[in-house]
């Protein structure tokens, strides 16, 4: 029998998540869901929602949440971490909201966080507070006790994020013809957000050109091209890219894009691309049009060879990085001293999100972070 871990003061993990559809019917009210506010008529929404409708209107993320689910429960039994793992979503069935009035009614008192994305930005962190905080509001508008939340760091430097990405990528070398591959170029993709998120994403003293968004990104960049030189011999050049830009053109956005990327490296005489999804959990919507469908169409056009590498999703090092996280945050809040693990320069993110990171254009309450109404 394993060792029995302890998670206290936590009874419980949500794994907090975006959402999407589950069928053709699902996709617009879903992308109402996700632009609620905005004013976006319906007919716009069919024409976005095209995406989802050349995969049968079904997003790949919520099948791969629940693996992720499974593989969690299962490390987590098999290295005696008795914690029960719920889920949520922010978009989309089983709704957030509706999660949180059930882990309550199970008694859940202290409720650790784990968000689907592993960088600061508004849209990756503060975003996923304030949903948090308005799901708060309505448990505590029914009457209910509220649950104490915290969220868990930032993880995109932890091992067992970084390490699957290291396999995927010279996989995707290994894959590629001989004749090319060691001349290959790695692009190393992640959502584009409007400069000014990026800008003031991570802790105000962090805050300048690219803000956190982008150091976390290189440094990341950096750890996997570092190991796959030690691992294949060859320094492969890499630039990190962008992808799945929505907003006005007017609005500067991170830049170059993905497909611009392909374009000027083949122009430059570069033989191959490896792709490398290293912003992204796992392969939803967003890598499967964008890179698997537009980009590799796009390569396909220049007659440059192309790989796509895996994200991390399910893999048994990610969940056993998720319970290292939840061990070293649930040792800190005993007062324990505790050696987070990271990888690079930059070091673990903080625990507890400082007031003024990753800010929102019109400010709203937003749970887990110093500035939480709820605690």
């Amino acid at each position: 029998m394993p060792d029995v871990l302890d998670a206290s003061p936590y009874d419980a993990l949500l794994l907090l998540s975006f959402g999407g559809p589950e069928g053709p019917d699902d996709v617009v009210p879903f992308l109402e869901n996700v632009t609620r506010g905005r004013g976006i008529p319906k007919e716009r929404l069919k024409e976005v929602g095209q995406h989802y409708f050349l995969f049968g209107g079904v997003s790949p993320i919520n099948d791969q949440n629940r693996a992720l689910l499974d593989a969690l429960r299962k490390d987590f039994a098999e290295h005696g971490l008795d914690l029960p793992v719920y889920w949520g979503n922010r978009n989309w069935a089983p709704y957030l909201t509706d999660t949180l009035r059930e882990m309550v009614r199970d008694g859940r008192r202290r409720i650790l966080v784990l968000a689907t994305s592993a960088y600061a930005s508004y849209s990756g962190c503060r975003q996923y507070r304030e949903n948090l905080a308005d799901a708060l509001a309505a448990l505590d508008a029914e009457g209910l006790e509220l649950p104490k939340i915290d969220k868990l760091r930032h993880y995109f430097n932890h091992p067992g994020f970084v390490e699957p990405m290291v396999d995927g990528v010279v996989r995707s070398l290994a894959e590629l013809p001989e004749e090319v591959r060691e001349g290959a170029h790695l692009a190393f993709c992640t959502h584009s957000i409007p400069n000014s998120a990026a800008d003031t994403s991570g802790p105000v003293e962090e805050h300048g050109d690219g803000g956190a968004y982008v150091r976390q990104h290189l440094d990341v960049a950096r750890l996997i091209a570092d190991a796959v030189r030690e691992r294949t011999g060859v320094d492969h050049p890499w630039q990190l890219v962008y992808q799945s830009r929505s907003g006005a053109p007017h609005i500067p956005w991170l830049e170059p894009d993905i497909c611009d990327h392909l374009e000027e490296r083949h122009a430059a005489g570069v033989p191959a691309v490896v792709m490398a999804p290293i912003g992204f959990v796992s392969d939803h919507m967003e890598v499967l049009y964008d890179l698997d469908t537009e980009a590799t169409a796009k390569a396909g056009e220049l007659g440059l060879p192309v790989r796509r590498s895996a994200t991390v999703g399910a893999d048994p090092r990610f969940a056993a990085a998720v319970r290292d996280l939840v061990l070293e945050r649930a040792g800190a809040e005993r007062g324990q001293e505790v050696t987070p693990c990271a990888l690079g320069t930059l070091g673990a993110s903080h625990n507890l999100c400082p007031v003024g990171c990753c800010p929102a254009r019109a400010p709203r309450p937003a749970a887990a972070g110093a500035d939480s109404p709820y605690v």
